[in-house]
């Protein structure tokens, strides 16, 4: 037990004394370290005193050096204000003295303004009273001459007005009457030649205008058969055409009424086959009928695609084809629709190779100028709209179109194809034998002819002749002088153009006779 609290003693003795020697030295370190962060910190202030005093110094010399620049700019600021100020003083010395140089001429001139109007004033004054002078002396003379002549001032007027008028117009009617022979002479000897060409090189036949077609039967008998027990058969022939039949007392033939060209054609064929046939009944009528159809519609395309090949013109659409050929049972004026396209398009072709442009396009839009024709009675609208629109819708060329538009006037022609359209279709329309009108278009024409030329001032009466192509007018020679005649018979072609829609053109012929009667006794 001793030795071990001996042992613990001496243990505890060693740990005492490891201690305080642990704590002697940390004290020894720690002094000595405090004297060496003394020392470095007595050398950071050292140099730290020595890193202000150098940087005074420099901060010492750099003001130096900033003042010193600052008087040199300063000095050279003041310096160019100086010089800039002499020669602002020497500019403001040169413009006033140019000002009062400025100053004296102005008063010169000031000066010799005054003169000139105190001269002008002057001399006003005597124009007044020059004026004054002159006005008596025109009255004076005005009063002489009233006295003298016997007329008024304004008698005197109007006289002169009269014959300077009266001189005028008779210039007037020379000028005219020349220009209008020159231009005349001119452009007749032109449109002639080539119209007259175009006439005599073109051909086409003409059919006369109908609704009815006459069918041969090979007896009375057959009319009965046609009629049918208790009238079936006609009915059902009608019914399914849309054609009138007229069966009366005509030996042996039976005739066919409507306006509708197709229609009829498609009975006649179907009456055609069924009296060939002998078999007529109602069944059969249905059956022949339909063939008939049938044959139309081949025979339109047909003669639509012969129209094409004779007048030279390639690549149209085949449905416009279709509706060229329906042309064929179309009439106007007694003019078959077809055959009339046919020569406008041969007509066309010749005006423009005498002209120089396109004939192709010119015989196309012949042929296809009256397309809308061809369905008018199924549509609603004119020709011309129905044709344009037909064109449109078939892709043709807006030359084409326009001159499908413009042959009738309903819109301006914007080329040459469209004026020869026009022409030809005048020429087709007007010339001989082309157009039979009714009775009744043809007296009112005359009759509109007439009074439109009646109704002028001067006219004692007029006389429509030639078929309308010509009025002649007898003028008071009281009241009309010749050099009236020209401007009258100007005026009553006007007022035809702007009132009357004829084909080709009126002649009017204005005559004034003087006659004076004596007798020997």
């Amino acid at each position: 037990m001793p030795n071990i609290v001996i042992a613990i003693l001496a243990i505890v003795m060693i740990a005492v004394a490891i201690v305080v020697t642990a704590l002697i030295t940390k004290s020894v370190s720690i002094q000595n370290y405090k004297e060496q962060e003394e020392a470095k910190l007595g050398d950071a202030e050292k140099k730290a005193r020595v890193i202000i005093d150098d940087a005074l110094k420099t901060a010492e010399t750099k003001k130096r050096e900033a003042l010193l620049e600052a008087k040199e700019e300063a000095l050279k600021t003041k310096n160019e204000i100086e010089r800039e100020s002499k020669e602002r003083r020497a500019e403001i010395q040169r413009y006033e003295k140019r000002v009062l140089s400025k100053e004296e001429a102005l008063d010169k001139k000031a000066e010799v303004l005054e003169r000139k109007e105190a001269k002008l004033n002057a001399r006003d004054a005597e124009l007044e009273k020059q004026k004054k002078e002159l006005t008596e002396i025109k009255n004076s003379h005005l009063q002489e001459l009233e006295k003298i002549s016997g007329l008024t001032t304004e008698q005197a007027k109007e006289y002169l007005l009269k014959s300077v008028e009266e001189d005028v117009k008779h210039e007037t009617a020379v000028l005219v009457k020349e220009l209008d022979r020159k231009a005349k002479e001119e452009a007749d000897k032109r449109a002639k030649d080539y119209v007259v060409t175009a006439i005599q090189r073109c051909a086409a036949d003409h059919v006369a205008e109908t609704t009815i077609s006459v069918v041969q039967l090979p007896n009375d008998e057959m009319k009965g058969r046609i009629i049918g027990r208790e009238g079936r058969n006609i009915r059902t022939l009608e019914t399914l055409t849309g054609v009138n039949l007229i069966i009366d007392d005509t030996p042996e033939a039976v005739v066919l009424s409507g306006f509708d060209g197709v229609r009829r054609e498609i009975a006649r064929i179907a009456l055609e086959k069924l009296i060939v046939d002998g078999r007529i009944h109602p069944a059969r009528i249905e059956e022949m009928v339909e063939k008939a159809q049938r044959e139309v519609e081949s025979m339109i395309r047909e003669e639509g695609e012969a129209a094409t090949l004779e007048v030279g013109v390639h690549g149209i659409n085949p449905e416009l084809i279709r509706l060229l050929g329906r042309m064929k049972f179309r009439t106007s004026y007694g003019q078959n629709a077809l055959k009339h396209s046919i020569e406008v398009a041969h007509l066309a072709g010749l005006l423009a190779g005498e002209i120089g442009v396109d004939v192709r396009i010119a015989k196309r839009a012949g042929l296809l100028h009256d397309i809308g024709k061809s369905v008018d009675q199924e549509m609603e609208g004119t020709h011309v709209q129905i044709g344009a629109d037909l064109c449109r819708k078939y892709k043709e060329s807006g030359i084409v179109i326009n001159a499908v538009e413009a042959h009738h006037g309903d819109v301006e022609p914007e080329t040459l194809i469209a004026c020869i359209v026009q022409a030809a279709d005048t020429i087709s329309a007007a010339r001989p034998g082309a157009r039979r009108e009714t009775l009744e278009t043809y007296t009112n024409r005359l009759k509109q002819l007439e009074d439109i030329s009646n109704s002028f001032k001067g006219v004692d009466k007029s006389f429509a002749i030639q078929a309308g192509r010509e009025v002649r007018v007898m003028v008071v020679p009281d009241k009309v002088t010749d050099d009236e005649m020209v401007l009258l018979a100007r005026d009553i072609s006007k007022q035809i153009e702007d009132e009357l829609k004829y084909p080709g053109q009126i002649k009017v012929n204005v005559i004034r006779e003087s006659r004076v009667t004596d007798y020997a006794k």
